[in-house]
């Protein structure tokens, strides 16, 4: 047993990374599955607009007299026939304040605030308990927020909800950059944060499709239920099969000889650290504003075109092929010339995706989805670089609690931003105020990034050192001191990682 346990240690980093990852896109399927669900809970529960809309009835709109939504009150919009037939239909549409305070500010509040103090304590705690307790939340969250009945039900779970998901981040920031050499770090780091764009991507299928099947009568309510349990399924595996890993210097941090403490205040007045910041709270508002409208945005404009898969096709596919090359390429060149490069490679991405950003709000079904997907090539690659950047410049002891830090600042700007897209959708159009929260926000994010190359020091960083267990309450110790004379598969890959961090540059 030993024997094969020894053989099977060089795939535990790949394990914690597909068991992480997968727990995050399924706490981001909860997240987002109310964009796509929201016309079928707001016709359940009634909150949100009401306006004139196409029904489901099959008839040949080509040529139809007036679209549905010129009309502006019911008797006007079910006078719309052909044929007799009514086409259009006085309903809920999942859209208005009610949908946008659900959608942002309930969840980001709570998510922003909580992420904090996860990261607080995760630079004090054993991580990997304290994410499957999160998961474990997050997930019992989403079952039950498909039994509820009334609007603030919802409101009070994705609250739950979002507190849960905070830990998410902070702790598996923490726990892969100490499982993996440099050399990896920005591809398993994309590869983690593809999380929310997979979760964000599943969404569109699983809300668009299962609903109308009304398996046992559900609607609407299954696509909370299954998901909730999956994501049980992996809260259990990550408590119960993860172990938490020795904490590494890493970066700048390995190369800090001169013994002076340095700590979160002095890291987040760090100009590289604010000019991120500032930077990622922009561009997060531009796609966080496009996540909580474009199944929306595009069954108003397109009604008679059928987008779900298309959007599922262009997140999940071309969105990981983006994360995976972004990653790659970042690594490569972070070897060479250090992490000024990871940040080049961060703003030109973000530069490239701009114009096709504009172009899948401006052009017609075909053509939106061609430019999307482009756009999400160059886009997604943001989010991985973004935090090996972050870990390989802040220092161990602080290194959780910053990125909690970082998020509750860019969630924060860009979670709650798109709440504007409302008053001035209603002020200019909703297609005109995607314009200003989603494109022109990508194309100032990329200028910022851009001038924050400047920021970064040239060259390549120092070799990465394992840190030495102290009785500070950085390390673990109360955690794994009961672990260390257990043949476990941990122990394994620790002694299998000492030889290969040591050798790695930075």
């Amino acid at each position: 047993m030993m024997e094969l346990k020894k053989k099977l240690a060089f795939l535990y980093p790949t394990y914690v990374l597909a068991i992480v990852s997968i727990g995050y896109v399924l706490g981001e399927l909860g997240h987002y599955m109310i964009g796509v669900t929201s016309k079928a809970i707001a016709t359940d529960l009634h909150y949100g607009d009401i306006t004139c809309q196409l029904n489901n009835t099959e008839l040949d709109l080509n040529g139809s007299p007036e679209v549905c939504s010129d009309a502006n009150d019911s008797d006007t919009c079910m006078a719309l026939t052909i044929d007799g037939v009514p086409y259009c239909e006085w309903t809920y549409n999942g859209l208005g304040l009610d949908y946008q305070i659900l959608a942002g500010p309930s969840f980001i509040a709570v998510f922003t605030i909580v992420g904090v103090i996860m990261g607080f304590l995760a630079d004090k705690f054993n991580r990997v308990r304290m994410l499957g307790i999160a998961t474990a939340v997050f997930s019992v969250a989403i079952v039950v927020s498909g039994a509820v009945t009334e609007y603030w039900h919802l409101v009070v779970l994705r609250m739950i909800m979002a507190a849960g998901e905070s830990a998410c981040n902070p702790l598996s920031t923490g726990i892969l950059s100490d499982i993996f050499p440099e050399e990896k770090r920005a591809l398993v780091m994309s590869i983690f944060n593809w999380g929310i764009y997979g979760g964000y991507g599943i969404a569109f299928p699983v809300g668009r499709y299962v609903p109308p099947l009304n398996v046992w009568g559900l609607g609407w309510r299954l696509c909370y239920y299954a998901a909730g349990i999956v994501a049980l399924i992996f809260a259990f595996l990550t408590y119960f099969t993860l172990k938490e890993p020795e904490r590494q210097s890493i970066g700048e941090d390995a190369a800090n000889t001169d013994g002076k403490k340095i700590t979160i205040w002095s890291v987040m007045k760090d100009p590289r650290v604010i000019m991120l910041c500032l930077a990622a709270s922009i561009r997060h508002c531009g796609g966080m504003c496009f996540a909580y409208n474009c199944d929306l945005y595009y069954q108003i404009y397109f009604p008679s075109y059928d987008l779900g898969w298309w959007l599922f096709a262009v997140t999940i596919i071309v969105g990981s092929i983006g994360v995976v090359v972004g990653g790659v390429i970042s690594d490569k060149f972070v070897a060479k010339m250090g992490i000024r490069s990871r940040v080049v490679i961060l703003a030109i991405s973000q530069i490239v995706a701009t114009p096709f950003a504009f172009g899948s709000v401006y052009c017609e079904p075909v053509g939106a989805m061609i430019t999307l997907g482009i756009s999400y090539f160059f886009a997604e690659m943001w989010f991985g670089i973004l935090f090996a950047i972050l870990v390989e410049i802040v220092p161990l002891h602080v290194r959780s609690t910053t990125v909690g830090v970082f998020l509750f600042v860019m969630n924060n700007i860009g979670g709650n931003l798109p709440i504007a897209v409302e008053p001035v959708s209603k002020a200019i159009g909703y297609r005109e105020s995607l314009y200003i929260f989603y494109v022109a926000f990508y194309l100032i994010s990329s200028l910022m990034f851009l001038l924050t190359v400047f920021l970064m020091p040239a060259g390549i960083s120092t070799t990465s050192q394992p840190t030495t267990k102290d009785i500070t309450g950085v390390d673990n110790i109360v955690f794994t001191t009961d672990e260390t004379n257990l043949p476990t598969i941990t122990n394994l890959v620790k002694n299998f990682k000492q030889t290969d961090t040591e050798s790695s540059r930075l």
